[in-house]
């Protein structure tokens, strides 16, 4: 019996529609934790052109790097100038099943 060989899970390998993009981060987004939505966003970066969104943004590759690693901690300005230049919007909807006030 030979051994089973595996490839490394990459999840930029299943981001290749709009559709797969936008939900992969509205699932990301129910979770609420700040570093996985900046990671994910980091996710979908790297399934785009890194080098196309630093031009776009006029940060440093590895500025978007470093602020999209999940360890870093981006502004809400720098969260919202790379989601643009994704050509992302950032939405809110009433949270379902949670009292308001």
């Amino acid at each position: 019996m030979s051994a089973a060989k595996f490839s490394r899970y990459d999840t930029v390998d299943y981001l290749k529609t709009e559709e797969e993009i936008a939900a992969y981060l509205d699932a990301v987004i129910e979770d609420g934790d700040p570093a996985l939505i900046a990671a994910a966003l980091g996710d979908v970066a790297r399934a785009r052109n890194i080098s196309k969104l630093a031009r776009d943004t006029g940060m440093s590759r590895e500025g978007i790097y470093r602020a999209l690693s999940g360890e870093g901690n981006p502004s809400f300005a720098t969260v919202m100038k790379i989601a643009g230049a994704l050509g992302l919007r950032l939405s809110f909807r009433p949270m379902t099943g949670r009292a308001s006030g």
